[in-house]
């Protein structure tokens, strides 16, 4: 199964879609034609019952540069004119917030550069693994811009609250083993999509149900209160406890043999 756009292209094989943002040119850098290619593969994405893992990389010398410049001597992003989701956001978070709210896990495979937003699409990832020479930067306020792309609510969980300041702050630059010690990447990787596409085929061997209801576990531990995630949990086992894809992985882990699991 294949899906493209002007912007993007999902390949799907053996339950994982690899996603490739395809401006190489631009070093994949974000104009309104790439807001609307990622927001429109994110919707393909959602409907992809079969679409055990994805993993997001991007083409040619560099993942993500973050906005186009041309888009910068327009103004920005124009983010404040776009009406709002389902989920609450508008098109240039949706790019960033969407990958979180995608019903299965998402891994950024990264390298080159992810500045701006391109960094906050990366942030929106499950897993982001990186390559050890990639280079990254809140950049917004150096255009004399503020971070608006989702990263804030995605952040708060993955790095300490004066370290995230002192980023946006100053929009420097930083490593990726900077990066990796902050808690914004999850791993390095001298090839990252090759990790990333190891790592998808090991979750797609799980059941694809008991994952999916992981996720949205996760999704919720970052500001649901304690009682709210009990109640949660329970209920999620319930979905899956007994049934079939829960007795296949026993049997199959039984048997020493691969599970055959129902999507």
């Amino acid at each position: 199964m294949t899906f493209h756009n002007d912007r993007v292209s999902i390949t799907v094989s053996d339950h994982i879609a690899d996603v490739k943002l395809t401006r190489a040119d631009k070093m994949n850098a974000i104009d309104p034609a790439m807001f609307k290619g990622i927001g429109a593969a994110i919707d393909e994405l959602a409907g992809m019952q079969d679409v055990r893992c994805v993993v997001l990389s991007g083409e040619g010398r560099a993942f993500c540069a973050g906005l186009d410049m041309s888009s910068m001597a327009a103004g920005g992003s124009g983010l404040a004119l776009d009406p709002r989701n389902d989920q609450g956001s508008i098109l240039p978070q949706h790019v960033t917030w969407g990958w979180r709210n995608l019903p299965m896990p998402v891994i950024a495979a990264v390298h080159g550069v992810a500045m701006g937003g391109g960094f906050q699409i990366m942030s929106g990832a499950d897993i982001r693994i990186v390559a050890p020479s990639t280079r990254f930067a809140i950049r917004e306020t150096y255009w004399g811009l503020v971070p608006d792309m989702a990263g804030f609510p995605i952040w708060r969980g993955l790095v300490r609250d004066d370290v995230l300041r002192e980023l946006v702050y100053t929009a420097r630059e930083f490593d990726a083993a900077e990066a990796l010690q902050h808690g914004f990447v999850t791993r390095l990787a001298e090839d990252p999509h090759a990790a990333a596409m190891d790592l998808a085929q090991a979750i797609a061997g799980r059941n694809p149900h008991a994952i999916r209801g992981a996720k949205r576990l996760c999704n919720m531990a970052h500001d649901a209160d304690p009682r709210a995630m009990l109640v949660a949990e329970t209920e999620e086992q319930i979905k899956v406890i007994g049934k079939p894809n829960m007795m296949e992985a026993v049997a199959a882990n039984m048997g020493e043999r691969a599970a055959v699991f129902v999507d």
